[in-house]
This record gives C-alpha cells, structure tokens and sequence, in this order.
C-alpha cells in the first residue's frame, strides 16, 4: 500500500481500521475496490509509538467495531461507480 494516504479511517481507543483504494483487473477491465487494514496502536517502554496486528480480549470488540464501520463505508459509497465488491460467502 506504499505511502498512499488512506480513503478513510475508523478508531475506536487504540485500535484504527483504514480504508484503501486498490486497483484490480476484473472481466479484462481495471475496477477500483476498497480493501481495510486494522492495528492497534501502543507505546513501547521507550514511549516509542508502535503498531501491531494482535488485540487483547478486551480489543477485540473495538477491532469489530471499527470493522463494521468500515464495511459500512463500503457498502454505502462504492469506490467505483457502483462497482462493490461482492462474495456469495460471508
């Protein structure tokens, strides 16, 4: 994902979900869809910020809430036209 800034971004406490815009080829065609990140940020010993992909019992429901923001943003604004990203698994 580069240096790219997010489209947009979820946080709830120390833990953050971020919206990126990624481009796939879909039927022959390039087709913009929307893929989330979540970390949780904390300070190491030396006050030094850090991130991290692992949540505690008790981050966990604010890793799902932010979660479910985030797919609310996808389903309320396609990032392409009306193009969403479908799957007939959940």
């Amino acid at each position: 994902m580069g240096t790219k800034e997010p489209v947009k971004r979820f946080q709830a406490g120390q833990v953050s979900c971020a919206l990126w815009e990624n481009v796939a080829t879909v039927g022959g065609k390039p087709v913009t869809i929307l893929k989330a990140t979540v970390e949780r940020r904390y300070q190491d010993r030396d006050g030094q910020w850090k991130s991290s992909q692992s949540f505690s019992r008790n981050e966990i429901p604010l890793a799902i809430f932010v979660l479910q923001k985030a797919f609310e943003a996808m389903i309320e604004k396609p990032s392409d036209g009306g193009a969403v990203e479908r799957s007939d698994v959940i």
